[in-house]
């Protein structure tokens, strides 16, 4: 395999919509089947309505590809995907989701709060970004033993700059923002 397939295939792998779905189930699990629930709604509003808004998108020729690689088009994107966790969030709250739920949805809102703002100056790594964040939580809730897990987080980093889609500085940058913003977001509910 060449490294641009093997670059491609991590990419396609490690794309956000899966790791959150990952983390929903995860964390969801860890509370049981009512956790289950709450982690197949967070799916839903987290990581399926933002893919089908950009796949639809897409299939209108809006964007290049799924990972919506211009910056001014994911300026675009942000908000939708923003509006669609902040829903999740409300829904919550008054469904009474239990609080690491809420911590993890409201981790996930606040990731992308910085990451917004610096995506109008640069195309920072989303991919990057949503593992370490969710690798940040699951490392608190389940343990230390997570930390090996991270050996991913240089493998995407890499696949994501192979790709030309991001500059190392962009993957770090990323990988640091996810890690520093959702773990102690999330570990207020715990």
């Amino acid at each position: 395999m060449t490294r641009i397939k093997t670059a491609r295939l991590l990419t396609d792998l490690v794309d956000p919509k899966n790791v959150i779905t990952a983390l929903c189930l995860l964390i969801g699990a860890h509370y049981g089947w009512t956790g289950v629930g709450w982690g197949l709604a967070a799916i839903v509003f987290c990581a399926a309505i933002p893919i089908a808004f950009i796949i639809l998108t897409e299939k209108e020729r809006t964007w290049a590809n799924r990972h919506v690689p211009d910056r001014a088009r994911r300026m675009i994107v942000i908000p939708v995907i923003v509006l669609s966790v902040l829903t999740c969030l409300t829904l919550m709250v008054v469904g009474g989701a239990p609080a690491p739920i809420l911590s993890m949805v409201g981790a996930m809102l606040a990731t992308l709060a910085v990451l917004w703002p610096v995506t109008k100056y640069t195309k920072i790594s989303f991919h990057t970004a949503v593992l370490t964040g969710a690798l940040a939580m699951l490392g608190l809730l389940y343990g230390p033993w997570w930390i090996f897990s991270a050996t991913l987080v240089p493998l995407v980093a890499w696949s994501r700059a192979q790709l030309k889609d991001h500059t190392p500085a962009q993957t770090v940058a990323g990988a640091v923002l996810g890690a520093v913003v959702a773990g102690p977001v999330f570990l207020l509910g715990l």
